[in-house]
């Protein structure tokens, strides 16, 4: 799996999303997409929000993902990371780990 990047919107970047399947994509989408207008009200000048996908111990039906998210908020970095099971808890346990620390 290479770190393709994918745009998702304006500001909105995800790396390592490449081989997850259209359905899931979908609930992924909704998820950060939630996330990402909390995130723009809270920031005075959102540049970039990147998330990026790890797949960890890639064993059938046990496999781990770590997930990367980074800000930069009119200059300022904010990052978080997170490991678990469960794909779309990742994904939003990262971004509520940042929307926590702009608050």
């Amino acid at each position: 799996m290479d770190n393709e990047t994918t745009r998702l919107g304006g500001n909105i970047e995800l790396s390592g999303f490449r081989d997850i399947d259209s359905s899931s994509m979908a609930v992924l989408k909704k998820i950060i997409g939630n996330h990402a207008k909390r995130i723009a009200e809270l920031t005075k000048k959102l540049e970039t929000l990147h998330i990026t996908l790890k797949p960890v111990h890639e064993r059938e039906k046990s496999e781990k993902y770590e997930v990367h998210a980074k800000i930069i908020d009119n200059g300022k970095v904010y990052a978080s990371e997170i490991t678990d099971r469960n794909l779309f808890v990742a994904v939003d346990g990262v971004l509520k780990k940042l929307v926590n620390e702009l608050d």
